[in-house]
């Protein structure tokens, strides 16, 4: 920065940022040591009910938050091109004003000791007035949907 311009935050950089292109609020939760046959279970629960059922079944609720999408991601090695399937689970959500949100599940560590359940919520948001918002804050309706 020139001596006669005064410095320029981070905080200025990011909230000009936001601004203009909106924010991405985003959440990890871990859940440890959980019993594998029934972190099994949930992910399998997912997958039948909304990745390979029918999402127009889904029930909505007073959230105003929509179910649009689910999906079973692969990781692709770009060196050796091989293809590892059962990544994660993702849900796909919109919110009333066109918003998106997702929450995706992955599930690691399913050997003798317990299972890692994480999940992430993520949720774009548009309106400027909630941009100074706390993530946690921000993804409690996602949460609780």
């Amino acid at each position: 920065t020139p001596t006669d311009q005064p410095l320029v935050s981070v905080k200025d950089i990011v909230t000009k940022h936001w601004a203009k292109y909106g924010r991405h609020f985003y959440c990890r939760y871990d859940y440890e040591a959980v019993e594998s046959d029934g972190a099994n279970k949930m992910m399998d629960l997912i997958r039948e009910r909304f990745v390979n059922g029918d999402l127009l079944t889904v029930d909505g609720d007073d959230s105003g938050i929509k179910l649009v999408k689910a999906e079973e991601f692969a990781y692709t090695d770009p060196v050796d091109g091989s293809t590892t399937s059962k990544q994660g689970l993702i849900l796909g959500f919109e919110y009333n004003n066109g918003d998106p949100a997702r929450v995706v599940f992955r599930l690691s560590g399913t050997g003798s000791a317990g299972a890692t359940i994480r999940m992430y919520l993520e949720k774009y948001e548009q309106n400027e007035t909630n941009h100074g918002e706390a993530a946690p804050v921000m993804l409690k309706s996602l949460a609780d949907r």
